[in-house]
């Protein structure tokens, strides 16, 4: 399992220019937008959310209800995209797969002992493949940050190949929750560890601390993607969350990621936002370009 870790030499990761990244993410933040790439755009984001709800008081009702919006966005606005996908605890995969019977949503699943990662190996597999054999189609998994944190490179490595082994067909996105790695050069890091584990996706955060994602951090695991890609050939894709919750702010991400990547990352296949609260804020700016005036929030499910 360690021969893709041994002919790739990750305490010599490229170091990160920090100045250079907040310099480029300022530039970001200053584009305009005209109003029909601003509609086309918002109707991306939508396609692009990961609805989620990660609760201990969750319920298979509040499961359902969610799947229902996920399916349903705002009837009232034809042409609406659904979302990507719901995401869940391994232990409502079955209510959400058979809520969503009928539509293309996909089903995720968090693992690995979510959102602290402090478990056992065996946990962290059975975790997995619970989830997997319950239907999910996607598992969001978290490292072992500890572990990262002390410098045990291997261990993470290894744990993310075998967790990517027990997903069987099942997409895996690896989640680092950067505000505890300190430092872009961790994240970085971390980012190179992933993806040569095997990850489809790259993950900012759980959304269970501050700070979450920021421009910063995600800009440099787009680079990362990129450099990999350039590497290897092959596309990884990647998955902001929590703190987005605006649609100028998400709209800002579509074009660092076009500007850095490409528009072939550009469609839910390769990214994702984390960000439930989002929806309803992009509905509201959708319905405003669309009618001219701004609709009630309480024209808009909460969940």
């Amino acid at each position: 399992m360690n021969t893709k870790f041994i002919s790739h030499d990750f305490k010599n990761t490229a170091t990160v220019d920090q100045v250079g990244i907040e310099e480029r993410v300022s530039r970001f933040t200053t584009r305009s937008i005209k109003k029909e790439s601003k509609l086309q755009g918002l109707k991306m984001i939508l396609s692009m959310i990961d609805l989620t709800t990660l609760e201990g008081k969750d319920t298979e009702g509040k499961v359902k209800q969610m799947c229902y919006k996920a399916a349903h966005l705002h009837d009232i606005i034809p042409g609406l995209p659904t979302v990507a996908a719901v995401c869940v605890y391994p232990s409502m995969v079955k209510t959400a797969k058979t809520a969503l019977v009928g539509t293309d949503i996909k089903v995720a699943s968090v693992s690995t002992a979510f959102p602290s990662g402090q478990s056992t190996p065996e946990i962290k597999i059975s975790d997995t493949k619970f989830a997997v054999e319950n239907g999910a189609d996607e598992i969001d998994m978290v490292i072992s940050r500890g572990e990262f944190l002390k410098g045990n490179y291997a261990f993470v490595f290894d744990e993310i190949a075998s967790i990517k082994e027990a997903c069987g067909k099942a997409r895996l996105k690896v989640i680092f929750e950067t505000g505890e790695l300190s430092t872009l050069d961790n994240v970085r890091k971390a980012s190179e560890i992933a993806m040569y584990a095997g990850a489809d996706f790259i993950k900012t955060s759980t959304g269970k601390i501050s700070p979450a994602a920021t421009m910063p951090v995600t800009l440099v695991m787009l680079e990362a993607i990129r450099d990999y890609y350039y590497a290897t050939g092959r596309m990884v894709g990647m998955k902001p969350a929590g703190g987005i919750s605006t649609s100028k702010l998400a709209l800002q991400y579509l074009i660092m990621v076009n500007e850095t990547l490409g528009s072939a990352w550009l469609t839910n296949e390769w990214f994702r936002f984390g960000a439930s609260s989002l929806a309803n804020d992009v509905l509201m700016q959708i319905a405003k370009e669309k009618y001219g005036v701004y609709q009630s929030s309480d024209y808009f499910s909460k969940d």
